[in-house]
């Protein structure tokens, strides 16, 4: 009996000896998050250890998953070390009601099978962001980078803006942006961990800038990025002569009337002629006039300031508060407005306007 026992004990050594010989494919996860978000694209690092030259290729199947992406089944094996093989494997989840894939890997040399081997499914943590956050784009990225941006007039009442961004390992596919209803990807490419974005949308002709925020992997937060909303025409307006009060040829006025005013007035106690009495009298009132402070009023909230005095002039921003101005020019229905309290010069409706 004893001997018989001692059989079976050298016959399971063998078998398990022979068994751990004849394994050639051992494999194990490389990289693997333990928590990803909504729509986070997520990678997953596989490694395969091969005990045995006797082969040339290796293949990957995913079995038993739900509610999930598997962006690149098909990627190639690289090879790492002389018996070290690695693939990166990208995904993605929308619910959180998601069943991570069986990873098969089978070892082959040519059409025959030499070894295979599983993975069992990790354990991920699934969590949702941006709910409440009205500037939320949908994105998870390592970092975002606005590399360019362009605004031009759409209508009357709207502006197109055009954005090319950058980001690294993130989903910019998903970008979207929420309480903008005209909006869409112009182009979109990819390499790796990176990829490029060419967005357009329509804003309200008055809206100066677009914040919006992404889920930034590295600092585990919301982060903001923002947009400048600025036509052409409103950077050329700002720049040209519109305030008269600072403008060359009134200043010239000014000079000119006060000048000949006191020219005229030399004129006249030298000469004692009534005549430059009469024209000084003349100048002065014109000189009081130039010099006289220009009257002042309130402009309501939520007017519209507009670039030029006609109906279909650019609308250049709506004001948030009342305003108090002073009056450059009236024309056509139009009131030339400068704001006291913020620096800038437009148009407005004279039914917007209010007084002191």
């Amino acid at each position: 009996m004893l001997k018989i026992l001692k059989l079976l004990i050298l016959l399971n050594i063998f078998l398990c000896v022979n068994l751990f010989a004849s394994k050639s494919l051992y494999l194990s996860y490389n990289k693997i998050p333990t928590n990803i978000y909504k729509n986070q694209k997520f990678e997953v690092v596989v490694k395969a250890l091969i005990t045995t030259n006797d082969f040339d290729s290796l293949s990957t199947t995913f079995s038993n998953s739900s509610n999930i992406t598997i962006l690149n089944p098909k990627n190639p094996w690289k090879k790492v070390t002389n018996d070290t093989y690695e693939n990166s494997y990208y995904f993605k989840v929308k619910q959180g009601n998601f069943k991570f894939p069986e990873i098969s890997i089978v070892l082959m040399n040519g059409s025959a099978m030499i070894d295979s081997s599983e993975l069992s499914p990790p354990s991920i943590r699934y969590s949702d962001i941006g709910k409440g956050d009205e500037r939320y784009s949908g994105v998870i990225a390592d970092d975002i980078f606005l590399k360019a941006y362009k605004t031009k007039q759409y209508n009357n009442k709207e502006a197109l803006t055009i954005i090319d961004i950058d980001a690294i390992n993130s989903n910019l596919e998903d970008f979207k942006l929420k309480d903008v209803e005209e909006q869409g990807v112009s182009a979109i490419k990819e390499n790796n961990e990176n990829q490029n974005l060419v967005y357009y949308f329509v804003t309200p002709i008055y809206k100066k800038k677009m914040v919006i925020t992404y889920y930034n992997t590295k600092t585990k937060s919301l982060k903001d990025f923002t947009i400048p909303l600025l036509l052409q025409n409103e950077l050329v307006s700002t720049q040209t002569d519109l305030n008269p009060n600072d403008s060359s040829f009134e200043k010239y006025k000014k000079i000119a009337s006060t000048t000949f005013f006191i020219l005229f007035l030399i004129l006249f106690i030298l000469k004692r002629k009534k005549i430059f009495l009469y024209i000084s009298l003349i100048l002065l009132i014109i000189s009081i006039i130039y010099f006289l402070p220009n009257s002042t009023g309130i402009v309501k909230k939520d007017s519209f300031v507009y670039i030029l005095p006609t109906k279909n002039s650019t609308i250049f921003f709506k004001l948030e508060n009342d305003q108090k101005v002073e009056i450059l020019e009236r024309k056509h229905g139009f009131i030339k407005i400068l704001g006291t309290q913020s620096d800038f010069i437009g148009w407005i409706k004279e039914e917007s306007f209010g007084t002191n």
